[in-house]
């Protein structure tokens, strides 16, 4: 947190002094409009100067993006994982509860008050009984052809990105359209994406021995690691080419 308040703090500090200078918060509640460049965090100090606030609600932009926009950089460059990612997760039941079994051969699971209910997103999205036989293979055709119906819209909760239900990310709707508009722009200037697994620290490219592993482990490009999102170790290395206009 020391590294990431070094980076961020000024840039706050320099944002609450321009609204201080330029009068901005008066000017929005006399309903000027936001200009053309101005970014979230000009939006924010016009509804508040406190500096927790604001450090709190940028970061949180910060990581969500950063972890995301870095997956769709390796898709882009053709590396091998499928964008539908997010480590463990847990749940406490509030009281004593039955869970219906998936195995029509099995027996319900009765989770008494308090106990915690763990589940990796990240597994759930790669099961075969869920999303097929090729669930390991990264082809975003599944949401537009025949397996909608014949996976998703059977049991949406198989897809937990963004979680489901009444405690869904406040953030869904936000990401989908950060993702779009970006990755529009990004292929508006550019025309190839590729790794650059040459500058890749040694320490965080995939072990040598990976090769030899069966599933997805074996064919990974890069080295992905968990937090509150996933990410890449070492970073994303890549190079791009600018599109000819």
């Amino acid at each position: 947190m020391r590294i990431v308040d070094a980076f961020l703090d000024p840039i706050l500090k320099d944002a609450l002094e321009k609204v201080k200078s330029t009068n901005i918060s008066e000017q929005h509640n006399k309903g000027v409009d936001m200009g053309e460049n101005d970014t979230l965090l000009d939006h924010l100090v016009r509804h508040t100067d406190d500096p927790v606030v604001l450090h709190d609600e940028v970061l949180n932009i910060m990581i969500a993006g950063r972890d995301t926009m870095s997956y769709a950089y390796i898709e882009f460059s053709h590396a091998w994982l499928q964008p539908i990612f997010s480590p463990w997760n847990m749940r406490y039941a509030v009281k004593d509860t039955v869970f219906s079994n998936s195995d029509p051969t099995g027996k319900p699971l009765f989770i008494p008050a308090g106990s915690p209910v763990s589940y990796s997103v990240h597994c759930m999205h790669r099961r075969t009984d869920y999303w097929g036989p090729d669930a390991e293979e990264f082809d975003p055709d599944r949401f537009l052809d025949y397996r909608v119906q014949k996976y998703l819209t059977l049991n949406p909760f198989i897809f937990l990105p963004f979680n489901a239900g009444p405690r869904i990310c406040l953030g869904q709707q936000f990401a989908y359209n950060e993702m779009s508009f970006f990755l529009i722009r990004l292929l508006q200037k550019f025309e190839t994406i590729s790794l650059d697994t040459d500058s890749q620290p040694p320490d965080t490219r995939p072990p040598a021995h990976w090769a030899n592993c069966p599933g997805r482990k074996g064919v990974e490009k890069f080295w992905p690691k968990a937090h509150l999102t996933l990410y890449s170790a070492g970073g994303l290395w890549i190079k791009m080419t600018e599109a000819k206009l």
